[in-house]
């Protein structure tokens, strides 16, 4: 089938697809700052550049679009019917480069979650919204220990619990 725009006009909407700040990611964004995680954008220390980065618990947040990263939902798995070749080996290029990023991740120390453009419309938000909590608060994470090498298992729940086990100290008032 043949293209129905120009190749210029074809260039143009490309050049318009943008890989950083994209409405999914600002979404991604506000959900994380919501909890009162800080994170840093686009890690470029970190393999393949997550879109936010939460280094104190080694953890990185990629936002993929379905259509780009081939996601099963519908829109993953529609392809433009001019230039299927084309098409395929890129998209089989992004899924590759996609796999190797999470190898690279897990053998570095890094847990990742990868939240997909379809799962922030609003019926599934709340679902995604419990995922990215479970993920980024109420999981352990592994963080390495302040200068012995070791790694330290910590949580929320274990936090917390610490906090509450701290003995209370009173302060004797004295009526001098």
């Amino acid at each position: 089938m043949a293209d129905t725009i120009t190749a210029a006009e074809r260039s143009r909407i490309m050049a318009a697809v943008r890989s950083r700040h994209t409405s999914p990611e600002l979404a991604v964004r506000r959900i994380v700052a919501s909890l009162g995680v800080r994170y840093r954008l686009h890690g470029k220390n970190v393999p393949g550049s997550p879109d936010l980065v939460v280094a104190p618990q080694r953890k990185v947040l990629f936002v993929h679009g379905c259509f780009w990263h081939r996601h099963s939902c519908r829109r993953g798995q529609s392809t433009p019917a001019a230039n299927k070749k084309f098409w395929a080996a890129k998209f089989a290029r992004n899924v590759a480069r996609d796999a190797d990023v999470r190898r690279a991740l897990r053998r570095e120390g890094w847990r990742a979650l990868i939240v997909w453009e379809c799962q922030l419309t609003p019926a599934k938000l709340p679902a995604t919204v419990g995922r990215i909590r479970r993920f980024l608060v109420a999981e352990p994470s592994t963080v390495p220990a302040a200068k012995t090498g070791k790694t330290a298992k910590t949580s929320a729940k274990t936090r917390s619990r610490a906090v509450r086990s701290e003995p209370q100290r009173s302060i004797a008032r004295s009526d001098a």
